[in-house]
C-alpha cells in the first residue's frame, strides 16, 4: 500500500530552485513522488515521469495543490522500454531548452526472472539502463544548461557483489536480491564513469543510498512482493525520509561542484570495492552502450598525463 505520510511543503526553505528545469523518474509514488513536493515546494519547474497518465495526472495535481508551484507537468515512459526511453527524451526536449537537474529515480527488483518488451532482463533494463540511455540522451540539454546535476539513486545492497560481464542480465544464473544489486553496483559505476566524462563541463553527477524506504518496488511479485512489503513499513522509513538526500544533492549549493561520489545521509562515503574497478567499470560502459545502440560520450579530461585524480577519489570539504 502506498504511504499516506505526504511530505511536508516548504520543509527545507532555502535554497531556491526557481527558474532551474528539474525531470524526476519514477515520480508517482516512494521516493520520486516524494522528492517532487520537496523540489517543487523550492520553486522547480518539475517535469515528472511515471508509466501511467492517470497516476502522473494525479500526482501533478496534488504538487501544484500541496506546494502551491503551477510549474508542473509530466511525460508518460515505460522506463523497461528503450525506444519509450528515446522518445521520451525527444519529448523533454521538444518542451524545454533547459534543464539543470536530472534526477534517477525509477527501479524495481523482480524476485523472479522476467525479460522487458526489448528481451533483456528486467531489473537491468530498469535500474540501469534506463539511467544510462536517458542520461546519454539528455546530456548535451544539461550541459548548454550547466551548471547542472545528475543524481542516480542506487542502494547499500550493491555490496558484496561484482559485475559479471559474461552474464550481465542473469540468463545462466538469476537470483531477485541478486539481481537487484548487481543493477544497483551498475549504477555507482556508471556514475563514476560519466563524472570522469563530463569533467570541466559543469555538470556533476552523484549516486547516492536513500535508506531503506517503505515504497511499493515489491508490488509486481505477485503474493510473495505483497507479503515481503508487508514488512517495509516496519522496517523502512517514509518516503518522506527517503527523499532528504536526493533533495540535498539537487538543491544545496555546499555540494555544487561535487562530482563522482557516493552520497549517504547527505554524506558522501565509499562504496564497495568492486565499484571501483576500471576495467570491469569500462566493460559495463561499452556492453550498455551496445544494448542501447547509443554513442559514447568523448571524454573530458581524465587524460592519462592530468594531475587531476579521478572524480570518485576527490572527496568534498
Amino acid at each position: 500500500m502506498e504511504s499516506t505520510n505526504e511530505p511536508t511543503p516548504g520543509a527545507m526553505p532555502n535554497p531556491t530552485l526557481e527558474g532551474k528545469v528539474c525531470l524526476i523518474t519514477g515520480a508517482t509514488n516512494g521516493i520520486g513522488r516524494a522528492a517532487a513536493y520537496q523540489l517543487g515546494a523550492l520553486g522547480a519547474t518539475l517535469v515528472l515521469v511515471g508509466r501511467s497518465e492517470e497516476r502522473c495526472a494525479e500526482t501533478v495535481a496534488r504538487v501544484k495543490e500541496q506546494t502551491g508551484n503551477s510549474s508542473v507537468d509530466f511525460l508518460v515512459a515505460d522506463l523497461s522500454v528503450q525506444s519509450q526511453i528515446k522518445q521520451l527524451a525527444e519529448d523533454f526536449q521538444t518542451r524545454h531548452d533547459q534543464l539543470h537537474l536530472l534526477l534517477n529515480n525509477s527501479g524495481g527488483k523482480n524476485l523472479q526472472r522476467r525479460e522487458s518488451a526489448d528481451g533483456i532482463e528486467l531489473t537491468f533494463a530498469v535500474n540501469h539502463l534506463a539511467y544510462f540511455t536517458l542520461t546519454l540522451l539528455l546530456l548535451d540539454r544539461l550541459k548548454a544548461s550547466a551548471p547542472a546535476r545528475i543524481i542516480n539513486v542506487s542502494s547499500d545492497a550493491h555490496r558484496g557483489t561484482g559485475i559479471n560481464l559474461d552474464d550481465l542480465e542473469g540468463r545462466h544464473k538469476y537470483g531477485g536480491f541478486g539481481a537487484y544489486s548487481h543493477s544497483k553496483l551498475a549504477n555507482i559505476m556508471f556514475t563514476y564513469q560519466l563524472a570522469s566524462r563530463l569533467a570541466g563541463t559543469g555538470v556533476t553527477v552523484n549516486a547516492l543510498h536513500p535508506g531503506l524506504v517503505a515504497t511499493n518496488f515489491l508490488s509486481n511479485n505477485g503474493i510473495r512482493g505483497k507479503f515481503l512489503r508487508l514488512f517495509l513499513p516496519l522496517m523502512g522509513m517514509t518516503p518522506d525520509r527517503g527523499a532528504d538526500t536526493p533533495v540535498y544533492l539537487a538543491s544545496s549549493p555546499d555540494v555544487e561542484t561535487a562530482t563522482g561520489y557516493y552520497f549517504v545521509r547527505r554524506l558522501p562515503e565509499p562504496s564497495s570495492l568492486e565499484s571501483y574497478d576500471e576495467e570491469a567499470a569500462l566493460g559495463l560502459w561499452r556492453a550498455s552502450l551496445q544494448m542501447t545502440g547509443l554513442d559514447d560520450v568523448p571524454t573530458m579530461s581524465n587524460d592519462a598525463d592530468s594531475d587531476e585524480p579521478p572524480a570518485s577519489e576527490m572527496i568534498p570539504s
